[in-house]
């Protein structure tokens, strides 16, 4: 099996197909380590991508005004046990351009391995991005994860952004966003996370309100088992006139699990707003014994509240 096999062959894990990459109206990026096993543009979209020894670099840009109709697929990930992969990447949307990004990080066979993301995102005026992001793990664990991005929203752009690890053991996750916006802009960015075993989560994002009547929105729900571990920092600040954030964070432990939720706000205009919300517990116990009423097993029960929690 060649490693492009390898690596697709487990894209419906993270609600994908592998016949994407055959669709000439679909953008798409495929790369094991630092090598690009393949890729296409389209209309309107710049893909500079190049590869060197230490991680695969470069641009990508959608064209002022443009709006590219099908998602852009980013498929990153390792097809082997060890390994070690770092992407540095530019994306720049134009002004009144429009996108959407699914990045899709594969690690199916990964015991002892690293995987490395900088991002600098940069929003036009007017300009809208959707960033999902996608992790599928093995259950082995072992691995090092350090996805880290810098976001800039231009007047009246827009960035929405869903992080999701819901299967396997990754190891250590360490995620790192700021995100700045500027007058009547908008950020929303949500984080689901699964962990297990021994597990390691450190989850830090910070959303920066910048101009006046900006938006912005933390909403990130863990879930954590076994000796699972997660500190989880949501952080939004105003500085200007009518800007409005919240911060909303919910973790459930199970088992041995621990887990810190650190909710900063911080205002620096009087007419701004921010508020936040943080809550860690177990499976509520009224909801536990109302699905086991109806049937449900225990095990049965606690599934289908966390997987309500994680939706």
């Amino acid at each position: 099996m060649s490693e492009l096999e390898a690596l697709t062959r487990v894209l419906p894990m993270v609600g994908a197909e592998p016949a994407i990459l055959d669709d000439e109206r679909i953008a798409h990026v495929v790369g094991q380590g630092h090598r690009i096993l393949s890729r296409r543009s389209v209309h309107g979209l710049r893909l500079d991508l190049e590869e060197t020894p230490e991680a695969i670099v470069g641009k990508m840009t959608v064209q002022a005004g443009v709006t590219i109709e099908q998602p852009i697929h980013m498929c990153f990930g390792l097809a082997h046990p060890t390994g070690s992969q770092t992407i540095r990447i530019d994306v720049l949307v134009e002004e009144k351009a429009t996108a959407r990004v699914l990045s899709h990080c594969l690690f199916p066979v990964a015991t002892a391995a690293q995987h490395r993301m900088q991002a600098m995102i940069d929003i036009g005026p007017g300009a809208s991005l959707t960033y999902t992001e996608g992790h599928y793990h093995g259950p082995h664990g072992g691995m090092l994860v350090i996805p880290h991005a810098t976001v800039k929203i231009g007047k009246g752009g827009r960035y929405f952004s869903d992080f999701s690890l819901l299967s396997g053991s990754v190891g250590s996750l360490d995620i790192d966003y700021l995100v700045e916006v500027e007058e009547d802009g908008i950020a929303e960015l949500a984080a689901k996370i699964f962990a297990h075993r021994s597990d390691r989560i450190t989850l830090k994002e910070a959303v920066m309100l910048r101009g006046e009547r900006s938006r912005g929105l933390i909403k990130t729900r863990v879930v954590l088992e076994d000796e699972a571990r997660a500190e989880i920092t949501g952080i939004t600040e105003a500085y200007a006139k009518g800007a409005r954030g919240h911060v909303d964070c919910m973790e459930i432990v199970q088992g041995r699990a621990q887990a810190s939720a650190i909710p900063i706000v911080r205002v620096f205009h009087p007419e701004a707003k921010v508020t936040h919300e943080a809550a860690i517990g177990s499976v509520d116990k009224k909801e536990l014994e109302t699905l086991m009423a109806r049937g449900l097993t225990p095990e049965q029960a606690v599934e289908m509240i966390v997987s309500g929690i994680l939706r």
